[in-house]
């Protein structure tokens, strides 16, 4: 029986792949190639202040591998700690994609941790959206400030899971289930998966996708990682779709019936 998975919407886009890939720290260029093919996804985001797509001519081109006719590049802020430089990166990043304005909003806060400051991440929302980009945002598991980011006009709200790079996997699903289910637009978790398992756990408690990059990059065997997410992904939406089993604490249900048994007595 084929199952039939819907599609992800993002703004008025259209994707079948609900994995979205980043393109850091993997050892060479033929590596992040194989390793983002594997994957099955069509969003691939890119850090503009990290990673050539054009900027600076003499060095080796992203694009000539990750190429924007054959994915979706999605340009992000990242290594940005104020709104100003978060708008003014993403305005270069959409001269050189020509006009481009899927984006995504990243402005941190720590440099340490790399968590989120999601003051000047709402205020950098506002001034994205009214200049004609379609914003998806990192922010933290605050519920009331991913409220905050869909009410400023972002397609698709990103909590973290854990702190990036971390690989600590989603260590408040409460907090993510109150987002999920008060979201009108896409929430996709983004940030400390470590394993296929995480995205597998995200995926069956709603959200609409997982963006990962460091779990991947730095896996023993990058590409037969990135394979394993796309497994997890379809099978963690499935399963969200078909529906859990209700927990049953301290309460035993044998799976085979008690009735009609051949008595052995």
């Amino acid at each position: 029986m084929t199952i039939n998975i819907p599609d992800l919407l993002i703004g008025k886009r259209k994707f079948t792949s609900r994995l979205l890939v980043g393109t850091g720290k993997y050892p060479d260029l033929e590596t992040t190639h194989k390793a983002i093919k594997a994957s099955g996804a069509e969003i691939v985001t890119v850090a503009i202040r990290r990673t050539n797509i054009g900027q600076n001519p003499d060095e080796p081109n992203l694009l000539d591998v990750i190429k924007p006719d054959e994915f979706t590049i999605l340009p992000n802020t990242a290594g940005c700690y104020s709104a100003e430089d978060a708008v003014r990166t993403l305005r270069l990043a959409r001269e050189l994609l020509d006009g481009h304005n899927l984006v995504k909003l990243e402005v941190l806060g720590d440099p340490d941790t790399l968590y989120p400051n999601v003051t000047e991440t709402i205020r950098a929302a506002e001034i994205l959206v009214k200049d004609g980009f379609d914003v998806m945002a990192y922010t933290s598991d605050d519920p009331v400030i991913a409220r905050e980011l869909e009410l400023s006009g972002c397609v698709a709200v990103m909590p973290l899971a854990s702190l990036i790079g971390s690989g600590m996997g989603i260590l408040n699903p409460w907090n993510l289930a109150i987002i999920i289910n008060n979201a009108g637009v896409p929430v996709i978790v983004d940030a400390g998966v470590g394993t296929a398992s995480d995205i597998a756990i995200a995926m069956e408690a709603g959200c609409a996708g997982v963006l990962t990059n460091t779990a991947i990059a730095k896996a023993g065997n990058p590409v037969l990682m990135a394979s394993a997410m796309k497994d997890a992904v379809n099978a963690g939406i499935k399963a969200f779709m078909a529906g859990r089993m209700h927990k049953n604490e301290y309460v035993s249900s044998p799976s085979s019936p008690e009735s009609g048994m051949i008595a052995t007595a």
